[in-house]
């Protein structure tokens, strides 16, 4: 685990947010892709990754760019890729460790894998191994995304654990805000924090929000369990 965990803002669609973002503490930016109310097309996607690339976060370096995707196939993201050059394609869909695998062979980004909370009686051992060799990180989700709503979290540290043994960080989503996600830490050893509705109101990210959320995060003592 890093001693404070990576934050990963979703779900951006304008680039004065992201501007107002210059010089906190987070580690990536998101892009929705999918549909939905967050959904960019590629060339606004362009537009807001050179936006991106030209912050300098507290680390001193630009955020790395991830953009979200659900069941797409090799011609929508080759489509995409070439417009707009995202560091990390993030699969929220029904993915197979071998489409992961192909993911990565073909184009020159990362990989996450988003696993959904609540959708199969399977261990998240079972879950994960297969992914081993085809990710670079997991993330897990509320069943659905971008509800709002959390899951249990007792679940996270077997996926902690199942993600330790393939070697990937894991990040968590699903319902997180400024008034929860210190309880979250405080509990729970996790690599990442993926963070979208949380920082809105109405719909729109709201830079005070993320202001206060970012501070949630960093101010929080890392567990030594």
């Amino acid at each position: 685990m890093t001693a404070t965990p990576r934050i990963k803002i979703c779900g951006l669609k304008d680039s004065a947010t992201i501007e107002a973002m210059e010089g906190l503490p987070f580690h990536e930016i998101g892009f929705v892709f999918a549909p939905s109310k967050r959904q960019v097309d590629p060339e606004t996607a362009a537009s807001l990754i050179h936006s991106a690339k030209q912050l300098k976060a507290a680390n001193g370096k630009a955020p790395l760019t991830v953009g979200v995707f659900v069941n797409p196939d090799l011609n929508e993201l080759e489509h995409i890729l070439v417009k707009a050059p995202l560091d990390v394609v993030q699969l929220h869909g029904q993915e197979s460790p071998e489409f992961s695998r192909l993911v990565k062979s073909s184009f020159p980004v990362k990989v996450w894998k988003v696993m959904s909370i609540g959708k199969d009686g399977q261990s998240a051992a079972e879950r994960v191994s297969p992914f081993e060799g085809a990710i670079d990180a997991l993330l897990i989700d509320t069943a659905g995304g971008g509800t709002g709503q959390t899951f249990d979290w007792q679940v996270i540290s077997e996926y902690q654990k199942a993600a330790a043994a393939i070697q990937v960080p894991l990040y968590v989503a699903g319902g997180l805000n400024s008034g929860n996600v210190g309880e979250l830490l405080a509990g729970n050893q996790v690599d990442g924090i993926d963070v979208s509705s949380g920082v809105e109101t109405n719909g729109h990210k709201d830079i005070e929000k993320i202001r206060l959320f970012v501070g949630k995060v960093i101010e929080h003592e890392p567990s030594t369990r």
